[in-house]
């Protein structure tokens, strides 16, 4: 009886099962040279970014933290045995009337300058976005006011906003209203101290505005105009919504300086070297009353006290414009 001859795949697994194995080779440790190239992938990195780190922790984290240990305490200006009060500046804080007030004024002096100061640069910036002749002269022009000296604009605009021969005051005039005591009304000085600020820090949000305006890819806009979108839908469906990041950029520092406003109030006093914010505090800010609990009352725990609380807001009021503008943005987006 004869055997079935093996098939060619029997044989060849045979033929693999009689092969002799090769001894594993052992693994060559790395050189020096291949570790320098590993930790450099690895921790290269991180050291480009420590000088902004260490820089930021001496300049901005340390002074932040020392200043939350001074309001602890009752520590005069020049004083070597501060006495630890606890919670105590805080709570004076609390009741403290002018400080209400002057948070008050803040705020107020926030929302009319920040408000039409970013509706304004946006505006500006897509007339900027446009063919228009003359484009970097133009540019360069909305910066102006930006790079000019800020106790120069001070001075100009406390001239335009005399109450009794302002420039201001005299086109009332020919218009047949009443003049209008820019410094002695509440209202009044606000509204001059945020055209003063809107003055000057319109142009410079409008050319970040513009920056992102042109790094938006032209085949969106395209697509758009073969939809049959004009070009202010376009504005409001395709450019505002590919702005979110910037606008959120510039919200966050608007609001951040907006919060913290000190020179334009300080060079409206009509009365040189007061801190005070006017005869009756009208448009003196929780910068300017800081300011004068430090050095003019030499309250170092206290002023410390208030800059915390400023803070806190600061960060409270920023993170709610983040969200609400990520939520107009995404509005926008869904259109």
């Amino acid at each position: 009886m004869t055997q079935p001859s093996p098939t060619p795949a029997a044989v060849e697994d045979k033929a693999v099962a009689h092969e002799p194995t090769k001894p594993a080779t052992p693994r060559s440790r790395p050189s020096w040279r291949d570790r320098l190239s590993r930790w450099d992938v690895r921790y290269s990195p991180y050291l480009y970014v420590a000088p902004f780190f260490i820089i930021f922790g001496i300049v901005g984290l340390f002074p932040l933290l020392y200043t939350g240990y001074v309001s602890f305490f009752d520590w005069e200006l020049i004083d070597d045995d501060p006495l630890f009060l606890g919670l105590d500046n805080y709570v004076q804080l609390v009741g403290d009337a002018q400080f209400w007030k002057t948070l008050t004024n803040t705020v107020s002096i926030f929302l009319l300058s920040s408000v039409p100061q970013i509706i304004i640069a946006v505006l500006l910036a897509a007339l900027l976005n446009t063919r228009v002749r003359f484009a970097t002269g133009w540019r360069v022009g909305v910066l102006m006011p930006y790079v000019a000296s800020l106790v120069a604009l001070g001075i100009i605009f406390a001239n335009l906003f005399g109450p009794q021969y302002g420039l201001v005051n005299g086109v009332l005039e020919l218009l047949g209203l009443d003049r209008v005591d820019w410094q002695a009304n509440r209202f009044a000085s606000h509204v001059a101290i945020a055209i003063m600020v809107n003055w000057r820090w319109t142009g410079y949000n409008a050319l970040i505005v513009l920056a992102a305006m042109q790094a938006i890819p032209r085949e969106v806009h395209e697509a758009a105009v073969v939809d049959g979108a004009g070009a202010v839908r376009r504005f409001f469906s395709v450019t505002l919504p590919m702005l979110r990041p910037t606008l959120i950029f510039v919200v966050i520092t608007s609001t951040i300086g907006g919060l913290q406003i000190f020179t334009e109030p300080k060079l409206f006093d009509a009365m040189p070297g007061s801190n005070n914010g006017g005869s009756t505090h009208q448009f003196q800010t929780v910068t300017l009353y800081m300011y004068q609990v430090a050095f003019e009352r030499e309250d170092l725990g206290y002023a410390s006290a208030i800059a915390w609380v400023l803070f806190v807001i600061i960060i409270c009021i920023a993170l709610i414009n983040f969200f609400l503008t990520r939520r107009i943005a995404s509005t926008g987006e869904d259109r």
